[in-house]
């Protein structure tokens, strides 16, 4: 493959309307039929210089559901990294392997710098506190079959808006969809100011909060709820003081619009009551599952195998 002319999924930020779209239409007909043999003969690459359970399981499982072979470095304890190898040469080396990299670091911008590096292309499963595309791919998928559209919709942010880099790439993918945000964050954890002028600069609606509680939660469609996530704090004590400024409750939910769901990235610590696991709101479970069908959609996406393609498959496997 030319590095030239393969396509990385990095970023979510520059993709127009029409490409989100088609995405997710490759997502639901992964949902109709997840097993198939479209990547078989591929191998696919998976680098995870950060923790993680959902996002590498899943984008794993999507690997073996379409057919392809998996190898993986999931601790880089374990790898060369700890002899001193730098991201460049396990990257180049690597490339030799596999027909795909999904790879998620700790600094921010990693993923476009190993798209600028290899000739295989890059899927970025999340950088530091910057963008998580494959996790707003997956949002916008749980989105769309809630509530049946993603246009004019109320969402409500809540926890750390600050690190949050699920939260980061959700705000730029829906300047497509005329939203209108509300932001509920403790003061040390809102949403950076960068964001805040992109969506004066994209004409989106937005409001924010330091409150949670049945009068923010009423008027939402979707109440994404996020983590305070320890890891990037450099001060303890400060990671204690806001770590459960936000619980939601299933009591808090009694005025809720019928149609509202609550959605979470996932792993949850405090910040949602395990009473509300049974609430008919509840909707971060299957939001996860979403993951599998959207990274599918992905791995065609990088690897050129359209729509039309996908349609016309005959490796379905029931």
């Amino acid at each position: 493959m030319n590095v030239m002319n393969k396509r990385n999924f990095v970023t979510i930020a520059g993709m127009s309307r029409e490409e989100i779209l088609y995405l997710l239409r490759l997502a639901a007909e992964f949902e109709r039929f997840p097993n198939r043999e479209l990547l078989k003969g591929r191998v696919v690459a998976t680098l995870f210089f950060e923790p993680s359970t959902r996002t590498r399981l899943s984008f794993e499982t999507a690997a073996n559901r379409l057919g392809a072979r998996v190898i993986s470095i999931t601790d880089a304890r374990a790898s060369s990294v700890a002899k001193g190898e730098t991201l460049k040469d396990t990257l180049l080396m690597v490339a030799n392997y596999a027909d795909v990299i999904v790879m998620r670091h700790f600094i921010e911008g990693a993923a476009e710098y190993a798209g600028e590096v290899v000739d295989v292309p890059i899927i970025n499963a999340g950088d530091g506190a910057h963008m998580h595309p494959s996790q707003c791919l997956l949002d916008l998928y749980s989105i769309q079959q809630t509530q049946g559209t993603l246009e004019n919709l109320n969402i409500t942010l809540v926890g750390d808006l600050k690190y949050g880099r699920t939260v980061h790439s959700l705000i730029t993918a829906m300047r497509h969809f005329n939203p209108t945000f509300r932001f509920v964050a403790p003061p040390s954890l809102s949403l950076p100011e960068e964001y805040k002028q992109y969506c004066r600069e994209q004409g989106i609606r937005f409001e924010e909060s330091t409150t949670l509680d049945k009068a923010t939660i009423a008027g939402a469609d979707i109440l994404y709820m996020t983590r305070v996530q320890k890891e990037r704090f450099s001060d303890l004590m400060e990671y204690e003081r806001v770590k459960n400024v936000f619980i939601l409750r299933n009591a808090m939910l009694d005025t809720a619009k019928s149609n509202m769901k609550i959605m979470h990235p996932l792993p949850r610590v405090n910040e949602i009551d395990y009473d509300v696991d049974g609430n008919p709101h509840a909707y971060y479970i299957q939001q996860a599952r979403n993951g599998l069908y959207a990274r599918e959609a992905i791995y065609c996406y990088v690897l050129g195998i359209t729509l039309d393609d996908v349609l016309a498959d005959k490796t379905i496997i029931r």
